[in-house]
């Protein structure tokens, strides 16, 4: 479907070559009309964007976002992004943070179900002077002190810079957004567990027995989990996230239905087919036939 960006594994990647500083935690990139790849790539990673001058557009997850000056882009870690068209004129500062970095840092605890679904919808936030002025003077001090010779103390003071940032950077989503207080509760824990589990996975399992078992739990107490934070089941999440592949493959592949039902892991054609229609009500081929009456 895709290649995988993986700021953990950038040695071999396009975006190591463009990045102003990368290490196994943190990507700090400027030049975003000089990052290349081929097609669509499926990120591992959170993404921060802020265009400040110009505008650009970009694809997530197939749908075409526009982001301008003074707007800040967010990339999910699981999305898949493809390049749309970005000017060598546009300044942009982007920072990027390894989902093991995010977790390291106990960062995911102040995220809530309601943000990332928030997130989903909008990922692009206008903001305001006081807030770009914000995230430039800390992005200039990150940049500055990772790109410095390295001191006795250079990854904790670099990592207490990046905590004060994205800490910032959560004041600025309650803007749009309510963020529950974090609850530390076992449930919740589960919870995001599986939500990661399943948003890292591709092709997905579609069983909720497969997460539930990778988990450790029995799938009665996981759907119980998922329906008391999102009043969704595991099923209902299960269905929505295998879907949203679906769809993203049948719009934006040129793959034959076939072929991805394989790369889905459909046990056959017939199986795909049924799966597909039940959950749009159409064929896959009828799906694929609307679309393109669409867009004519």
């Amino acid at each position: 479907m895709e290649s995988m960006l993986n700021i953990g594994t950038l040695e071999n990647d396009a975006l190591r070559e463009v990045a102003i500083y990368c290490d196994n935690h943190i990507a700090l990139i400027e030049n975003l009309h000089s990052v290349e790849y081929e097609k669509a790539v499926r990120s591992d990673a959170f993404i921060m964007t802020l265009c400040l001058e110009g505008s650009g557009t970009v694809y997530i997850d197939g749908t075409l976002h526009t982001v301008r000056a003074n707007e800040l882009l967010l990339f999910r870690p699981g999305i898949v992004i493809e390049r749309g068209s970005i000017s060598e004129h546009n300044k942009y500062r982007c920072v990027v943070l390894s989902r093991e970095y995010i977790r390291q840092m106990f960062l995911v605890s102040n995220s809530s179900w309601d943000v990332l679904q928030f997130l989903r919808e909008k990922p692009v936030l206008p903001l305001t002077e006081d807030e770009v002025l914000i995230f430039s003077k800390y992005y200039d001090l990150i940049r500055t002190k990772a790109t410095l010779p390295r001191r006795h103390n250079h990854r904790e003071v670099l990592d207490a810079l990046v905590y004060a940032f994205v800490c910032e950077f959560r004041d600025t989503v309650e803007r749009f957004v309510q963020i529950k207080p974090p609850v530390y509760s076992a449930g919740e824990r589960l919870f995001k567990n599986f939500l990661e589990v399943l948003g890292s996975s591709f092709p997905k399992d579609r069983t909720v027995m497969s997460y539930a078992d990778r988990l450790h739990i029995t799938p009665k107490y996981l759907s119980s989990i998922c329906k008391e934070f999102s009043g969704k089941t595991a099923s209902d999440l299960i269905d929505e996230s295998v879907l949203k592949d679906i769809r993203y493959m049948l719009e934006r592949s040129d793959k034959s239905i076939k072929e991805i039902a394989n790369e889905l892991n459909f046990p056959n054609i017939s199986f795909f087919g049924k799966y597909v229609k039940k959950h749009t009500g159409m064929s896959p081929k009828q799906y694929r036939e609307n679309l393109k009456q669409k867009e004519a």
